[in-house]
């Protein structure tokens, strides 16, 4: 806010910055052409606009990516948690008891097994 308030002491002063205009008008119109005409778009035209849009974009950018994103990586960082293909079933699902023991002597190989190999 402070540093908002430093560049655009005066209200006018934000809507008549051609450049932020010109920024605002792209991403609203380019950057979620999809969304340019919903209601709940603000419109620049004071520094609280400008402090809540940025305020918004550094949030989804930071914070809000943070929280979203990085809890994912114990589930899809981890090859056997998310196969993209399996030829057979995992090795816990149902084993004989030959499979379980062959799984418990190499879990690796037995793992491997159920995946397509590279040249498939």
């Amino acid at each position: 806010e402070d540093y908002v308030n430093h560049y655009y002491p005066e209200p006018s002063l934000v809507k008549s910055d051609s450049e932020l205009q010109a920024w605002w008008e792209e991403v609203r119109t380019t950057g979620h052409g999809d969304k340019k005409d919903e209601p709940w778009r603000p419109i620049l035209s004071t520094p609280e606009d400008l402090v809540q849009t940025l305020t918004t974009i550094i949030w989804v950018a930071s914070g809000h990516h943070a929280a979203v994103n990085f809890g994912q990586y114990p589930y899809a960082g981890y090859f056997p948690n998310r196969p993209t293909i399996a030829r057979t079933k995992m090795p816990s699902e149902d084993p004989t008891d030959d499979e379980w023991e062959l799984f418990l002597d190499n879990p690796e190989s037995v793992l491997l097994h159920c995946f397509p190999s590279q040249i498939q």
